[in-house]
């Protein structure tokens, strides 16, 4: 019972799944979220290491949802992970013509949702999946950039806020992804690390609770 409780959202694909198998390998405690149907798959997989359960659905429809089976099921959440990520349209369109629908939708599951199920959970340790783009600006990459560079200011907030609470901001460079190859469709990204072999230093930055950087980044191939 010394393992900790562990929530991930994203996590059927990515970086939120090579990271739940790290969990997972440990003995800690699992609850995962994602929209697709690979979710039920990772829940499968990951039962066979440890205690985990599964809520599908939208992150920014379903906060309460997830909150309540983590809760009921464990007591209490150690570390949340925000790693559920919305792009928008593919191939990204400039700021300038970006549907104002899209942008509310980004900023819903970007933004809103961390800080919905950090209000709802109360985790110890909070983890905010954050990118470069929140501090770089890049042509078509506008919607997606505000919207972490919120979220950067927000876990700023909540470090502000929280005595008691560790709360990271993570970029984890740029990795060979699916919503990568969705954001730049057609580039070869074979050039950059898998989410596998970025999620051990992830792992290594929230375990260590002397390291007090609001922001953080994973070198490329670390």
């Amino acid at each position: 019972m010394n393992s900790n409780v562990v929530v991930i959202t994203g996590a059927s694909k990515g970086l939120g799944l090579a990271l739940a198998r790290l969990y997972a390998q440990r003995g800690d405690r699992l609850v995962i979220n994602a929209r697709g149907e690979e979710l039920r798959d990772a829940e499968s997989e990951l039962s066979k290491l440890a205690d985990v359960v599964a809520v599908p659905g939208d992150v920014s429809e379903i906060a309460e949802d997830i909150a309540r089976v983590a809760l009921e099921k464990f007591g209490r959440v150690d570390v949340l992970i925000n790693n559920a990520s919305e792009l928008g349209p593919s191939p990204m369109p400039a700021l300038i013509e970006h549907a104002w629908q899209s942008l509310e939708r980004i900023f819903r599951v970007n933004v809103i949702a961390p800080i919905h199920l950090a209000q709802l959970l109360r985790p110890r340790t909070i983890v905010n999946i954050t990118s470069d783009a929140a501090v770089n600006s890049y042509p078509h990459w506008g919607g997606y950039g505000a919207s972490k560079a919120a979220l950067e200011h927000v876990s700023r907030t909540l470090d502000a806020e929280l005595e008691d609470v560790r709360v990271l901001v993570i970029d984890p460079g740029d990795m060979n992804t699916e919503m990568h190859r969705l954001a730049e469709p057609g580039v070869d990204l074979s050039r950059l690390p898998s989410p596998e072999n970025v999620a051990p230093r992830i792992m290594e930055m929230i375990d260590d609770v002397e390291d007090s950087q609001p922001r953080l980044r994973v070198a490329a191939g670390a």
